[in-house]
């Protein structure tokens, strides 16, 4: 009788097992949602469904933006995938369900989940000092006054900012998006944004005092850079490469990254604005001060620099729906996801609250998203702990939890509205919590 040798054996079974698990893997199927399962499938009436895709069509037709894709899911069903208008309008390219756009902010939601990922793993927690992290942000300063002849009056910190306030933008950071204060200022004059890499990013902001004690207000900030920066460190991989691996190719998200392979330049929208002396919309030019979409070396920010199409990121969305899983690969865990769709503002502290605000009512911040926890408070007939956010140039999207529903709305829009342009994500909601049985 032959017999193979015990290691010989577990050798050829774990070669073995590690053939089918890659062969599962490339037999998944991804391509959910390659299509509209239907109005009824997914519990609307066809008449709700039908003046929704006229609304965002007429949207279009209007001239508020180029073009524009949208996705209506509920109950893992897909209601309404659609397409209108153009994606180059130059080039008389049109919009298609898989044309890829810049997602800006909603990059954040994506960082949050990497970082979930290792708080799994007890690699943080959120008690932590974001210096136990990064340590090059121990002895940062906080204004606390300045004067318009460029004098600054700067203070210890009371305390080391946590990671839950980095991941709810409590934390005190600047940006540099706006404000003409000087910790906004030097964030845009030290170009952080810019930097080449997330050390040298790392290494600038450690130069920049904080807006505000740590926990004091809700200020939207670099903090989501921040966070990846962490998860760079964290996971001993560069932060794009942690995400295609433990992400992106589990997902099937294999349109995501941080830049445009050359073979999708056709794919990729332009952004435009509307220009109020031309009336009529205008393209805008690329950023001379940074690497362009298609150089693999950009940034790898991670809050705002990846590039997705509608498909990817409505896997992504659904993802956190199912509570961290998709087609069997499960990405975090049920409990984490309650985690992130929970505010975790101070009490007291609302969305956008400053020291001459109260801040929206109802809307707190969880891990990487807005939170509406009170939706009579906030005037919206959303469900409770329905989660939200959005790009700088315009795409959007929101989950219900409560009805087991979310929309993307993908479009490229930045630096100028029409007059009298639609405003299409109210507009969408009273449409769709209308048409609701």
């Amino acid at each position: 009788m032959n017999s193979l040798h015990p290691a010989k054996t577990l050798i050829t079974w774990l070669g073995t097992a590690a053939l089918a698990f890659n062969l599962s893997f490339a037999q998944a199927d991804t391509s959910w949602p390659a299509a509209a399962d239907g109005a009824e499938a997914a519990g609307f009436s066809k008449q709700t469904i039908f003046k929704l895709d006229a609304a965002m069509e007429k949207i279009v037709n209007d001239n508020d933006v180029a073009g524009m894709v949208w996705l209506l899911a509920k109950d893992g069903k897909v209601a309404t995938f659609e397409k209108a208008g153009f994606a180059s309008i130059e080039d008389q390219r049109p919009m298609e369900l898989d044309t890829l756009f810049r997602i800006y902010s909603m990059t954040k939601p994506v960082t949050g989940v990497a970082l979930m990922m290792l708080h799994e793993q007890g690699l943080w927690d959120f008690d932590d000092p974001v210096s136990k992290h990064v340590p090059e942000l121990a002895n940062l300063k906080v204004m606390t006054s300045y004067n318009e002849n460029g004098g600054i009056e700067l203070t210890p910190l009371e305390r080391q900012p946590t990671m839950r306030e980095l991941l709810n933008h409590s934390a005190g950071f600047g940006y540099g998006l706006s404000g003409d204060d000087p910790v906004n200022n030097a964030f845009r004059d030290s170009g952080v944004l810019a930097s080449a890499d997330l050390n040298e990013m790392i290494n600038k902001i450690a130069e920049i005092p904080l807006l505000y004690q740590p926990g004091q207000q809700w200020v939207y900030s670099v903090a989501v850079d921040i966070q990846g920066y962490i998860v760079e460190k964290l996971s001993g991989q560069p932060f794009g490469e942690y995400l295609e691996q433990k992400m992106f190719a589990p997902l099937g998200m294999n349109d995501t990254a941080f830049f445009v392979k050359e073979a999708d330049r056709e794919r990729f929208a332009d952004v435009y604005r509307w220009d109020r002396d031309e009336a009529k919309l205008m393209r805008n030019i690329e950023r001379a001060d940074r690497p362009s979409y298609f150089d693999a070396d950009r940034l790898e920010s991670g809050g705002g620099a990846l590039v997705s199409s509608t498909h990817n990121y409505a896997r992504f969305l659904q993802m956190l729906v199912n509570g961290g899983e998709l087609d069997g690969q499960r990405i975090i865990s049920q409990q984490s996801v309650d985690t992130m769709r929970a505010d975790s503002l101070r009490e007291g502290l609302l969305l956008r609250g400053t020291d001459s605000s109260p801040g929206q009512a109802g809307q707190g911040f969880g891990v990487d998203f807005a939170i509406i926890f009170d939706p009579e408070a906030a005037r919206s007939p959303q469900g409770e702990g329905t989660y939200y956010w959005s790009g700088a140039a315009g795409t959007w999207f929101w989950v219900d939890p409560v009805h087991d529903m979310f929309l993307i709305g993908m479009i490229q829009s930045q630096g100028g509205n029409r007059p009298e342009a639609t405003n299409m994500r109210s507009m969408a909601v009273d449409i769709i919590y209308d048409g609701l049985d």
